[in-house]
């Protein structure tokens, strides 16, 4: 990691910076958190998920409370295909969403934005691959505030919140925040 001015930022992004102005991921995604988000993830085991979010809570209500950032005016979760969200039983992104807007008292709307087509699966992809792979499959379907935070369990490469803040941003969000539970190392 690099430090750009207080925050830090990682040696791509300083390359090619994101479409979103700064990122809270607490944790990596290794041993034992990958486990625990792909228990709560594929299993439907909320029980090892709930220390992770109690955790990036707790981060973000310091964050909030030293006045460091503005709170965002509304969660967007990251969308999931009709077909994927039937098939796990839940979109993990939303739930994520649902519980920091409860405990943040920030609202959540999964009607902004949306998923219109199905991707190749992007577990193995290359970051270019990925991008690719996610050209026009966000949709923007309602008017977006100026402040808002993107929710995902996990960045990877970052094409996924890359595409979805650049979508946002061209729909008229001014501030992106993007929280997430962990990202990969690297």
């Amino acid at each position: 990691m690099s430090h750009v001015g207080n925050e830090l930022a990682c040696g791509h992004c300083l390359i090619s910076p994101p479409p979103f102005d700064r990122s809270f991921i607490p944790w990596r995604y290794q041993y034992p958190v990958d486990g625990m988000i792909s228990r709560y993830k594929y299993n439907r085991q909320h029980k090892f998920v709930r220390p992770l979010i109690a955790g990036l809570t707790a981060h973000l209500e310091s964050t909030f409370r030293d006045q460091t950032h503005e709170k965002p005016q509304v969660l967007i979760p990251s969308p999931m295909i009709s077909a994927r969200r039937r098939e796990r039983g839940f979109n993990q992104a939303r739930d994520i969403a649902e519980r920091l807007g409860d405990a943040l008292d920030i609202p959540v709307d999964a009607g902004i934005v949306r998923r219109v087509r199905k991707v190749q699966a992007q577990r193995g992809l290359s970051r270019e691959a990925r991008l690719q792979n996610l050209r026009g499959v966000f949709e923007v379907c309602a008017k977006v505030p100026e402040r808002i935070a993107i929710v995902d369990d996990v960045v990877t490469t970052g094409a996924t919140v890359r595409i979805l803040a650049s979508a946002l941003r061209d729909a008229g969000a001014k501030e992106i925040q993007v929280w997430a539970l962990a990202r990969t190392p690297g």
